[in-house]
């Protein structure tokens, strides 16, 4: 495997890190600031400003109004865009090479001078509003948010990125103002830059734009407390949707890896474990998977199923019957098809700019550090078939799954019946 070009990462004395990679032969640049803030950084009453605040900034700054922002980068070709999660906030551009100052100057701009402006904030409370109503309109998106609420109750890591629609109609320009002023300083901040960049010429734009800024701690953030409950809606849809979870290892486990792999050769595939038995032998679905999520303190194995009311029951106790058989028997055929597909997602994801940056960033946030893709290819190697298998026993030892049911659910088996078909 050839080794992809080593990022270069500049620390400004205001905490405000740097961070590039040079794609040789690519014309275009992706480009952002990733801020360690998210929908945990928010108390109970500020839930869902972290999402509020990323779309006030396209709203209009000191310098261009809304409609000036979305023009400056597409007059270019270029396309802006940004997001929320539970543990940051990213605004990002992609362009071609000759226009990334351009794209320094806007996505710092908007980062940096939103100005709120009252109606501005009453047009997109409107939007989100809606957003929050298509939402509860889409079974196999919402069933997630009620599952993470189910996982970790009453805590920031649990609640919904998008907030309740009471909480956002009540948020204001002071509101806003005070979650950028408590969370945005230069060391919650990453610049991330890959493509047909050059690092010195970044770092330059940042200490002009950015460099000033006094540094400023950001208020504790607190722990996740994995409890395990149940949450059941009943409502007369055409499918009934099944999400299950357990607590997993967090990005700083040892046992990071073996997660991965574990979850993919569950039901990261169609020749997953869970796809074969359960749609391919069984027909009881038609979509069915299992995922690994992953924060810095906690992790989740996540199983999502889709399926008819009369399949629920037979539907989630095979689920459960091949987690316990996949913790027993899984081979070394299984877990090198998992490692494969693992590696391959790593390699292709570093073809794209956006994916380098993206990846800069978040691995500066979690680790401090950027392990090239070689390391890391390595440690996905050197997990042995009884690394998954360990980290399998310990996913069941300490098992408290929580469970998210919506749609024609009423027959479905409890959390309870689960739990103890888990554990026998």
């Amino acid at each position: 495997m050839s080794q992809d070009p080593t990022p270069r990462l500049t620390t400004l004395p205001n905490g405000l890190r740097i961070v590039t990679r040079q794609m040789p032969g690519l014309h275009s640049a992706a480009l952002g600031i990733w801020v360690s803030a998210g929908g945990r950084n928010e108390r109970a009453d500020q839930n869902g400003i972290a999402h509020f605040l990323e779309h006030m900034a396209f709203k209009g700054t000191a310098t261009r109004s809304a409609l000036q922002i979305a023009e400056a980068i597409e007059d270019v070709g270029g396309y802006i865009n940004a997001y929320t999660s539970r543990d940051a906030t990213a605004y990002y551009v992609r362009v071609l090479e000759d226009d990334v100052d351009l794209a320094f100057d806007v996505i710092s701009d908007i980062v940096l001078n939103p100005v709120f402006d009252d109606r501005e904030i009453e047009v997109e409370r409107g939007v989100i509003l809606q957003e929050i109503g298509q939402a509860m309109d889409t079974p196999d998106d919402i069933i997630f948010d009620w599952l993470q609420e189910a996982a970790y109750p009453d805590q920031p890591i649990g609640r919904t990125i998008l907030g309740p629609a009471e909480r956002v109609s009540s948020f204001g320009r002071s509101d806003l103002a005070g979650f950028v002023s408590e969370n945005y300083g230069p060391g919650q901040m990453v610049v991330a830059a890959a493509g047909s960049v050059d690092h010195d010429r970044i770092v330059r734009l940042a200490e002009k734009v950015l460099g000033h800024i006094a540094p400023r701690p950001q208020g504790a953030r607190e722990g996740a407390r994995w409890q395990g409950l149940e949450t059941r809606t009943v409502k007369p849809l055409e499918q009934a949707h099944f999400a299950l979870a357990l607590e997993g290892p967090g990005y700083l486990a040892p046992d990071f890896y073996a997660a991965q792999i574990f979850s993919s050769a569950l039901g990261g595939g169609m020749s997953s474990r869970l796809f074969q038995k359960i749609r391919e032998e069984r027909g009881l679905c038609y979509t069915i998977f299992a995922q690994s999520g992953f924060h810095d303190d906690t992790g989740m194995l996540t199983i999502y199923a889709g399926t008819g009311a009369e399949d629920l029951g037979d539907l989630a106790t095979l689920t459960i019957d091949e987690i316990k058989r996949a913790t027993e028997d899984m081979s070394e055929a299984e877990i090198a098809r998992a490692k494969a597909q693992l590696r391959a997602g790593l390699l292709m994801g570093l073809e794209s700019p956006s994916g380098q940056a993206e990846r800069m960033a978040r691995s500066l946030a979690i680790w401090g550090r950027v392990p090239d893709a070689a390391e890391v290819a390595e440690r996905i190697a050197a997990v042995t078939a009884a690394d998954v298998r360990t980290h399998a026993e310990r996913l069941l030892a300490t098992a408290r799954p929580a469970l998210a049911l919506y749609g024609p659910v009423e027959g479905a088996p409890t959390l309870q019946a689960l739990s103890e078909r888990l554990a026998a």
